[in-house]
């Protein structure tokens, strides 16, 4: 985490900040509260109301995925950087259209509440190892993602006190996750889904609004808006064209791509994203809210993308980079620029519930696979009462929240980004390979799954391990060791394929026999429906 020399805002904005998101807390507590499930039935708890319409659906997903990252980070990628932030801009809303094309009908026709429940029903003899190794890969995902929430909520006070003390960084910790505890524990699905529906109503706001009045700063000119971001940077034309950030050598060049292919191929198998294509009660609905997502999420990138040109072309690259080296700053800086207090304070509110809408889906997730998968499917044996079952989930809801509080207070500095850029690595070189697999390899086999998914988790981790992430360089968590062998930050490029080598590689040396209910999986994921 950076320090921040001064603070971003005036204290009528701080103020301002903390009236918004309390009201939006009380509020969207107290509903989350008034729709929690009534009746002990997992299915409420899991999923929520099945029958929303296609947008409610496609902005809890928007709501879901969204995170502070892209609100606040992309944004100061952009203002750092010019056009490389934009390229990276495009690969999240390119993300979805993998998700649309490829997973979410399969998925949907084939899963119950969580991804094990495909994978179990893929691989019926060894479901309960597969179902463990799932829940060790969703946990250690979840909570990265998590851990990153929250440390962001405490680099975005930072933004308004500078550096905080221990005691003010750990009591923000402390409220937002004690907040998400209750939206998860208490809420579950409903809970989580109201939250987020607001938080993405919220978003898409505000960030629209904010770009209309950067682009009438411009007089609606998309040229004029360049040429000064472009002189405000300091490098002239060199802003608009590709090296700023990616183009300085092929190291760089190649950490970029295995970045962006770790987002596009990575949210496929977020858990809390997967809950979400398991949640509409139809695949016409599935369809139509993962186009509303796609839609919603392509035009808060589109509007990220010209408020981190703004940011450089009202306030200066310079002047965002000597506030805060990463641009986290850059967006609460153009709003203080051409709104005042009240525009801060609403960006500034928006990042706060964008923390608490996200980490809430995370910490539901994690609890559901725990519940499902871990407790009640390998423990219990299938035999634990859906009763029982709800009251392990929002018991592991809390124990998740607790555990996330407890990593982001640690002492080591990290950067927020690569804990989130991980847990997407995570998902595609552990998850993706084992969820593309049992939707569309006949010949793929539990010894397949297993390795794929356990092989893929320790691939990441060991890369990012012995990265120039954790030592080698002045922003590694050990920047006086040097131990970093891999040369990219992001492990992406060789996790991905390793775990799908090893999926492949699993089932062939451990094949298993086709049996009936395989066959009825084939048809149950391409239509819909099982063949008497």
């Amino acid at each position: 985490m950076v320090t921040v020399s001064a603070s971003v805002a005036n204290r009528l904005s701080l103020q301002l900040t903390f009236v918004l998101f309390l009201s939006v807390v009380v509020v969207t507590l107290f509903t989350a509260l008034l729709t929690a499930p009534q009746r002990d039935e997992i299915s409420e708890f899991y999923l929520g109301n099945r029958n929303m319409s296609a947008l409610r659906n496609g902005l809890a997903m928007c709501g879901d995925y969204v995170s502070a990252a892209t609100l606040l980070g992309s944004t100061g990628l952009v203002a750092l950087t010019g056009y490389d932030g934009l390229l990276y801009l495009g690969g999240t809303t390119v993300a979805w259209m993998t998700v649309l094309l490829v997973i979410a009908e399969p998925l949907h026709n084939s899963g119950r509440f969580t991804l094990g429940d495909t994978l179990a029903l893929r691989l019926p003899r060894l479901h309960r190892p597969v179902r463990l190794a799932l829940a060790i890969c969703t946990l250690t995902v979840t909570t990265l993602y998590l851990v990153a929430q929250l440390i962001g909520s405490v680099a975005l006070l930072t933004q308004f006190i500078g550096e905080p003390s221990q005691i003010t960084r750990t009591l923000c910790v402390v409220v937002i996750g004690t907040i998400v505890v209750v939206y998860a524990a208490l809420g579950g699905m409903p809970g989580a889904t109201f939250i987020q529906v607001v938080k993405a109503v919220m978003l898409v706001a505000g960030v629209a609004i904010t770009a209309v009045v950067v682009l009438t700063h411009f007089r609606w000119n998309v040229n004029a808006l360049l040429s000064a971001a472009a002189h405000n940077s300091g490098v002239g034309p060199r802003f608009l064209e590709s090296g700023l950030r990616y183009g300085g050598g092929i190291t760089s060049k190649l950490d970029f791509f295995s970045l962006e292919l770790a987002i596009v191929l990575g949210l496929a198998a977020l858990p809390h994203v997967v809950m979400r294509l398991l949640a509409p009660r139809t695949n016409g609905v599935l369809r139509t809210s993962v186009v509303w997502a796609m839609g919603l999420v392509g035009f808060v990138c589109l509007a990220a993308g010209i408020l981190g040109l703004g940011a450089t072309a009202i306030v200066g690259r310079e002047a965002i980079a000597r506030i805060d080296p990463r641009g986290d700053a850059a967006v609460l800086l153009l709003a203080q620029s051409i709104g005042g207090g009240v525009l801060t304070a609403l960006i500034s509110c928006l990042a706060f519930v964008t923390l608490l809408a996200v980490a809430a889906g995370l910490t539901l997730a994690a609890a559901s696979s725990l519940a499902h998968d871990l407790y009640g499917e390998v423990v219990r044996k299938g035999r634990a009462t859906q009763a029982e079952e709800l009251g392990v989930a929002r018991m592991a809801a809390a124990v998740i929240g607790l555990l996330g509080m407890l990593l982001a207070l640690l002492p080591w500095e990290t950067s927020t980004a690569s804990l989130a850029f991980l847990a997407f690595a995570i998902a595609a070189s552990a998850i993706l390979p084992a969820l593309v697999y049992s939707l569309f390899w006949r010949r793929f086999s539990a010894h397949g799954a297993l390795l794929s998914l356990y092989g893929g988790l320790i691939c990441s981790i060991l890369l990012v391990v012995f990265s120039p992430v954790v030592s080698s360089t002045p922003t590694s968590i050990y920047p006086h060791v040097d131990f970093a062998w891999f040369p990219l930050q992001n492990p992406g490029i060789v996790s991905i394929p390793a775990g799908f080598l090893l999926g492949w590689l699993g089932s062939v040396l451990r094949p298993h026999q086709e049996t009936v209910a395989q066959k009825e999986f084939e048809i149950r994921a391409l239509v819909g429906a099982v063949r008497g």
